[in-house]
């Protein structure tokens, strides 16, 4: 029985990571709140970010992930930030007022699956 689980966590667990890897999910990249573009997660590219202040960013899609490869604003912490993948991850450089996340895919991706079974001494109590 538990091998029975063990087989079916390792088998949703890859299959959410590599065959629904990109699965209509967007790299969306906002400054001041305002959608500035919007990129395919499962294509890859290097994109430079300026704005009307010479302020610069590098960001690199690569092998469905996101990561900021260049900045630079003094702290570099968005430089730092590990890569994005999921569904509602973000990179944030305050400094630029840039917010880089990821959008779409399906809603509620699946994190762990647990399920109980009858006679397994589990008893709902009501009231």
């Amino acid at each position: 029985m538990v091998l029975a689980v063990l087989a079916a966590a390792f088998f949703l667990f890859f299959w959410q990571r590599y065959v629904m890897l990109g699965n209509g999910m967007t790299v969306v990249a906002e400054r001041n709140g305002e959608v500035i573009g919007s990129y395919p997660l499962d294509h890859n590219q290097r994109l430079a970010f300026t704005d009307d202040k010479g302020k610069r960013n590098v960001l690199v899609i690569q092998e469905g992930k996101a990561y900021m490869e260049e900045a630079d604003c003094p702290d570099k912490l968005c430089v730092k930030q590990k890569a994005i993948e999921r569904n509602g991850e973000s990179i944030i450089c305050l400094p630029h007022k840039l917010v880089i996340r990821i959008a779409g895919g399906e809603e509620g991706e699946v994190d762990a699956v647990a399920w109980i079974e009858e006679g397994c001494g589990y008893e709902e109590k009501n009231g």
